[in-house]
């Protein structure tokens, strides 16, 4: 059964770090792209990365630069690490996987499964 859960996020202030972490059960990374979106209150869920099967990566204009995704195929867990973190990047962080996009993946809310979520908050 296809299973992703987030883990990672927490309370930050702005210029500071986090580092987001989506552990994939019943599949293994090659099998499945893993995209990253976030949701802030009152706004529409946007993409902020993806690594598609066969491990290309594509960042939203919002967070090149600063966002990195990265993978551990031993503990088949997806990480984004976010650097110099601004209050607009406050959000619910969410992971999803879907097996259809092997050589590129989009920044839409097409995934075929979904994690709970996990909350970033940059504030000072």
């Amino acid at each position: 059964q296809l299973q992703v859960a987030e883990s990672g996020g927490g309370l930050v202030q702005p210029g500071g770090s986090l580092r987001l972490s989506c552990a994939a059960s019943g599949f293994t990374l090659d099998e499945y792209a893993i995209g990253w979106f976030r949701q802030a209150p009152w706004r529409q869920r946007e993409g902020v990365g993806c690594i598609s099967r066969s491990g290309s990566i594509n960042y939203g204009d919002s967070v090149k630069g600063r966002f990195t995704i990265s993978t551990d195929n031993a503990k088949n867990t997806v990480y984004l690490q976010m650097n110099n973190l601004q209050p607009e990047d406050t959000g619910v962080y969410y992971c999803a996987a879907d097996e259809m996009y092997y050589s590129a993946c989009p920044l839409l809310d097409e995934y075929e499964g979904w994690g709970q979520g996990t909350q970033v908050t940059v504030s000072s």
